[in-house]
């Protein structure tokens, strides 16, 4: 065999390509490869936190949950929830799993965008236009995770495998806000109804372009970011509320799976009008990588067991008893939906000793579930494939926003809010941001949002504020005492609110990655 290779080499051996649509100098050719390319820059997006779970980790940041985990699991979650690399010092590369992803995902749009030029589009330059705008939100929205989560990162708009320096976050963030205007303005106008279900919108741009706007001028203090200002956001988030079609389902408790079998009431589903975007996510998915199942929900589950409809998982993101107490449990919709109580909803579960800070709360809206026989769903891979999709912007918090960039419509756009999750509130005549911050923390419990509305309040402000409301009496971090509310404070002053570059991307850099301060 070997000699009859040897002697035919020359037969076959050829530099001409024989399959010219596997490589990226010649497949884009027509409107439908581009298409599929960019089905490739979604599936990048519905990787990113498979992996490491990046959502439930942005609720640990704040002071809304624990980190939790397994009793006898190391103690990464507790060093990120303390802000902390003495707690688990061999924990020095917690987050490459989602740095490579992101930057996956990230390359797959540059190598779309540079290659528009070379579609022949025809009589389809409106496809063009469409996917140039669809790509660079990926792209928007994958940076800006980036750049809150470690605030120096290389910033990539054409493909390259080089190592490049990590940007000032002035940068990052004109390059985000460019990609999103773009996006904004060139999308079509028509209401959501009209774009195929999970595809990015008008309307999805214009509430990113706020959120990023809100968050980079209250963290910074600056009251632009090129062209982007406090105007420029509200009358963004003011279009979609006139003109998208977007609306608040009646019932809060529909919107979350595990939440409307408890209730027996029926979910909303996954493409309900409140839905601006999400992120899509299926039940295919096996152990070999092979996943566009939701992979990171599993984090949240009750500790090693299941009790209907509540879905096994590994006990992560345990819910503070300060926050519980924060909710009218009577009248707001909201707890119900958002956290689970063992006591209060009266589960049979025993694994409390297995569950590191153990609290009898845990985050609901996206727990895994399970049937009626406690058997985790999907049967064959409950662990990698969860069909839920992340709710990445709802409606809700597009009137929020408006409020709060001082839209004169504030008022009621506050009121439909409160009064969707409380029915039986008096309207209020007067709000403040306080009010609308007090808010937003009910509203968006369990999804990874109020971290960031704390640190764009500015870093001593969140600090001071996770530090006072969590009970620190229940951190078990395994150092043998607890934290005080002083040092909690200083670790998140220290590290400026900001995570730890993975040391393995540092080292893959030759250096050229500089580690964040407090890490």
């Amino acid at each position: 065999m070997a000699m009859l290779t040897l002697g035919s080499c020359k037969k076959w051996l050829t530099t001409t390509l024989t399959d010219p649509k596997q490589t990226d100098v010649s497949y884009y050719k027509t409107p439908s490869d581009a298409f599929t390319a960019m089905v490739g820059c979604y599936n990048g997006l519905n990787l990113i936190w498979n992996g490491e779970a990046i959502p439930p980790l942005m609720e640990v940041f704040s002071d809304n949950c624990f980190g939790g985990t397994g009793a006898s699991d190391g103690y990464g979650w507790e060093m990120m929830d303390e802000f902390n690399k003495t707690i688990s010092p061999s924990d020095v590369a917690v987050h490459s799993a989602a740095w490579t992803k992101y930057y996956q995902a990230i390359y797959r749009c540059n190598v779309l965008l540079q290659h528009m030029d070379n579609v022949a589009w025809g009589d389809s330059t409106g496809l063009k236009t469409q996917y140039t705008g669809e790509v660079r939100f990926i792209r928007a929205f994958c940076y800006f995770d980036l750049v809150r989560l470690f605030e120096k990162v290389p910033l990539l708009t054409v493909p390259n495998l080089a190592n490049v320096p990590q940007a000032s976050p002035d940068s990052t963030y004109g390059q985000i806000m460019d990609d999103l205007r773009y996006a904004a303005d060139n999308l079509p106008s028509a209401p959501y109804t009209s774009v195929p279900t999970g595809r990015v919108t008008k309307w999805a741009a214009e509430s990113l372009l706020a959120r990023v706007y809100m968050f980079y001028s209250g963290y910074y203090g600056k009251s632009s970011i090129g062209k982007e200002t406090a105007a420029t956001a509200l009358a963004a988030v003011e279009d979609v509320i006139a003109h998208s079609g977007h609306g608040l389902v009646s019932d809060y408790t529909t919107l979350w799976p595990a939440a409307s079998l408890a209730k027996k009431v029926t979910y909303a589903g996954e493409d309900n009008k409140e839905v601006v975007f999400s992120i899509k996510y299926s039940s295919a998915g096996d152990y070999n990588g092979n996943i566009t199942g939701n992979g990171w929900m599993i984090m949240t589950g009750m500790r090693e067991q299941s009790v209907y409809p509540y879905g096994f998982g590994w006990g992560g993101c345990t819910v503070d008893p300060k926050l519980v107490a924060l909710f009218d449990q009577t009248n707001d919709s909201r707890y119900f939906a958002s956290i689970t109580s063992i006591d209060g909803e009266h589960l049979a579960f025993s694994k409390q000793a297995a569950n590191r800070e153990y609290t009898g709360y845990y985050m609901k809206k996206y727990s895994p579930i399970c049937d009626v026989n406690n058997n985790p769903l999907p049967v064959d891979n409950y662990q990698v494939a969860q069909s839920q999709d992340y709710f990445a912007i709802r409606y809700s918090d597009v009137l929020l926003m408006a409020a709060e960039l001082g839209s004169p419509n504030a008022v009621s756009y506050f009121n439909q809010v409160h009064q969707r999750a409380v029915p039986s509130a008096a309207p209020v005549t007067a709000v403040t941001k306080a009010d609308i911050l007090a808010e937003r923390r009910l509203e968006f419990v369990g999804e990874g949002i109020r971290y960031w509305d704390l640190l764009r309040q500015g870093l001593s402000t969140a600090a001071s504020t996770i530090a006072a409301n969590t009970t620190l009496s229940l951190i078990n971090d395994g150092t043998g005492s607890q934290p005080s509310a002083s040092t909690l404070q200083a670790n998140i002053m220290a590290t400026r609110g900001f995570q730890q570059i993975p040391s393995d991307q540092i080292t893959l850099s030759s250096g050229m990655l500089k580690q964040n301060a407090g890490w």
